[in-house]
């Protein structure tokens, strides 16, 4: 189907301001400009919000923590997008409070370390570091005694992904699903969907292919399953799994292909791909009804989870 309306007005509005791609700057610079980016939409209202940071593989890791009430809640662990190279709290803080009061979870954001003054695989190890945590925490944090979830979009996703490879291989611990919203499964861009979809569409081949330039500068080892999941030879065993995809997204098919493997290894895997929608869609939910809609379906999949009502 055609790009949706108000996306391809802001692909028009961005094509006509001449601003250089975040490929085309240094790391730092693209952080800037990956903030200024943030949509200007009203912020979802929650019942506490509190910035702190917990122990990790190499120093402390800044967290976001969000909670809906004052009552007992499940724990939604979540990493933000950004290519493992931009990206932190505040970029994502829309997407953690829209997650927080719809899914009614306590939500734990990671402000992992990035790219390239740490690659691969520091921000894995920070992620299931901060999972471990929250697990072991439940009590601290006033939720539930119950698994936790894990979630994120782009490579927020692949991280979400790796966390629960590393979960069941080091016995722990345990995760009631992974929401995977377009996330980056291979490192090989060879798909379908990165040739049609290469430039153009926010997300580019070239975008994608620096980000892996400085997150994994090694190619031998972007080959390994806790880089990209889908060569991971066995997906037996891990958690439920919501993965979302968009139309015109190179990683449409990456994401599409590790839900048919996970199916193939007896893994619950819900799947929808978001016609007329570009990668980050999203943190458009304030001004796309589309984009809404992939909320909503997040949202009522960690619910169904964590065994949520209402």
């Amino acid at each position: 189907m055609p790009l949706e309306t108000v996306t391809a007005a802001i692909l028009a509005q961005m094509a006509q301001s001449g601003a250089p791609e975040l490929h085309q700057m240094t790391a730092a610079e693209s952080r800037a400009m990956y903030r200024d980016l943030k949509p200007d939409i009203p912020l979802v209202d929650v019942y506490r919000v509190e910035d702190r940071s917990v122990p990790g593989p190499a120093s402390e890791i800044p967290v976001r923590i969000y909670w809906p009430t004052a009552a007992p809640a499940a724990i939604h662990v979540h990493f933000h997008g950004g290519g493992w190279v931009i990206g932190d709290l505040e970029t994502h803080d829309a997407d953690c409070r829209e997650i927080c009061r719809g899914a009614a979870c306590i939500v734990v954001a990671v402000d992992y370390r990035l790219a390239p003054e740490h690659i691969f695989p520091a921000a894995l190890e920070d992620c299931y570091a901060v999972t471990c945590w929250a697990s072991e925490n439940s009590a601290e944090l006033g939720a539930l005694s119950s698994p936790v979830s894990v979630g994120g979009d782009s490579a927020g996703g692949n991280l979400a992904a790796s966390v629960c490879l590393l979960a069941r291989d080091r016995a722990g611990p345990n995760i009631a699903m992974q929401l995977l919203i377009y996330p980056v499964t291979d490192a090989t861009m060879e798909s379908a969907s990165y040739r049609d979809n290469a430039d153009g569409y926010l997300l580019s081949r070239k975008m994608m292919a620096w980000f892996w330039d400085h997150y994994c500068p090694d190619p031998a080892q972007r080959s390994d399953p806790l880089a990209s999941p889908i060569r991971a030879a066995d997906l037996s065993g891990l958690p439920p799994a919501l993965v979302m995809t968009a139309e015109f997204d190179p990683l449409r098919d990456e994401g599409e292909a590790y839900a048919e493997r996970l199916k193939a290894a007896g893994v619950a895997v819900q799947v929808r791909r978001f016609d007329g929608l570009i990668h980050g869609f999203f943190s458009q939910a304030g001004i796309i009804e589309a984009a809404r809609e992939g909320v909503d379906l997040a949202v009522k999949a960690l619910r169904e989870a964590h065994k949520i009502s209402g």
